[in-house]
């Protein structure tokens, strides 16, 4: 792991750099890329997938290390987090607006805390899709902001706003005829292309604030899109530390003193999808085909047969990494008594009755192994009964491969605000925590 001060700043680097799911997925495969992985095409026949290989299927990516020593029946080491984050998307026909004003049409994308994403400079990001299919990524820096109504035509915006998606949500970019602009034709030549060549698109907002660490000791990180690009961030670094840890292992398929399974007892896999804010059901998320497509594929490298890869799954672990609640010191009221997890306490297990989480027993045991091993703390979290949680890519996973998955992530103040808050101890305990999962972590009662 890197010292606590060079990680924070790589994640903030990577967080700038990914201002839509599509942009995340592609700095990741850059970092891949420089970390010496080969990205392998769907379309193309896999002979082998021996070293580290990723794939990128829009907005997501999954990237894996498979040692030498890997056969039919080898388990998987599985970290799953999601792309995409809460916030809007451009609508067809986007170039709206009226009294002079020239404004872009949105569509509310996932869950976002609404009032958050009033009066900040926001930027539009996305995918061109051209006439003849290739996909051109796009950003504009600083273009929109959708303006809240002042306080001396609204005397009682204090005392409760609401917000109206359709009328009160669609941001100023400009004054002047709207029958004179052309949003995506402005969109278009930022990417070098006419606006009649683009016969598609998948645009959306991102705030256009740094990240920044503040607070009396610094230790306070405020950012854009941590959930879930500080998951997705951790896996990367965890994975390409596996990756150098593989590359210089002479005899891999060792086991670790104690009969621990050591680096090549397992394929180490960041599964990163995107649309988890929507409910996953796409081809690049949970939901889909894509984690099984991608298994199913390197099994078949390895001459696995449909058995042995049910064999391999009854072996394997994903830990499903995304955001968690952190205790709000105005509102502890929405949490629960006894389980109060605090920023800077370390990440946290999260578990849910009703397998919104799909933490069980033995999970729990393999989380505690883990964050021993990686000498980080942990805490853990469950809902206050009167506050239902959400749900995460675990019970997907868990429910479609069978494969057995524990909830896990950082605490969170503001989740889906168009600028959130966590303690940079938390996000580097992660990503510490993650590294310990690949190398192989295991507790005796997880068997």
């Amino acid at each position: 792991m890197a010292p606590a001060p060079d990680y924070i700043d790589d994640l903030s680097r990577y967080i700038t750099a990914s201002p839509s799911s599509y942009h995340a997925a592609a700095e990741a495969a850059r970092i891949l890329d420089a970390a010496g992985f080969t990205r392998l095409d769907e379309a193309q026949e896999w002979t082998s997938t021996v070293g580290s290989r990723y794939i990128v299927r829009d907005g997501a990516i999954i990237a894996w290390v498979q040692p030498a020593a890997a056969g039919p029946t080898t388990p998987f080491r599985i970290l799953g987090a999601h792309t995409d984050s809460p916030g809007f998307k451009l609508k067809p026909r986007p170039t709206i607006g009226s009294h002079g004003w020239l404004q872009a049409g949105v569509e509310v994308y996932g869950g976002p805390l609404l009032n958050s994403w009033l009066d900040r400079e926001l930027e539009l990001a996305g995918r061109l899709v051209t006439r003849d299919g290739r996909e051109h990524l796009v950003r504009t820096g600083p273009f929109l902001r959708i303006p809240q109504l002042a306080i001396h035509l609204d005397r009682d915006a204090n005392a409760g706003l609401t917000l109206d998606r359709q009328r009160h949500t669609a941001p100023v970019f400009g004054v002047g005829d709207r029958s004179q602009a052309d949003l995506v034709g402005h969109l278009a030549g930022l990417a070098g292309l006419r606006g009649e060549d683009v016969a598609g698109y998948d645009v959306l907002t991102a705030d256009t604030a740094a990240p920044t660490r503040f607070g009396i000791d610094g230790d306070l990180f405020a950012a854009g899109r941590m959930d879930n690009l500080t998951s997705v961030f951790a896996g990367l670094t965890a994975l390409v530390a596996t990756a150098a840890s593989v590359a210089n292992t002479a005899d891999d398929a060792a086991p670790t003193p104690g009969g621990a399974p050591g680096a090549a007892a397992h394929i180490s896999v960041l599964a990163a999808f995107d649309h988890e804010e929507l409910g996953s059901e796409s081809r690049s998320g949970a939901s889909g085909p894509l984690l099984d497509d991608v298994l199913t594929r390197i099994g078949a490298t390895l001459g696995a047969s449909a058995a042995h890869r049910l064999q391999a799954y009854a072996s394997s672990w994903c830990l499903s990494a995304d955001a968690g609640h952190s205790v709000h010191p105005n509102y502890s009221e929405k949490h629960d008594g006894a389980n109060q997890p605090i920023a800077g306490g370390g990440p946290l297990l999260k578990i849910n009755a009703n397998q919104r989480y799909a933490t069980d027993a033995h999970g729990a045991a393999l989380w505690a192994a883990t964050c021993e091993a990686a000498g980080v703390a942990y805490q853990e979290f469950v809902s206050n009964n009167t506050v239902p949680c959400g749900s995460t890519i675990g019970p997907l996973t868990a429910t479609r491969l069978g494969i057995r998955t524990v909830d896990v992530g950082v605490p969170l103040l503001s989740m889906h605000s168009a600028r959130e808050l966590a303690h940079t101890g938390d996000l580097v305990a992660l990503a510490s925590a993650v590294t310990a999962f690949f190398a192989g972590a295991t507790a005796a009662t997880s068997r």
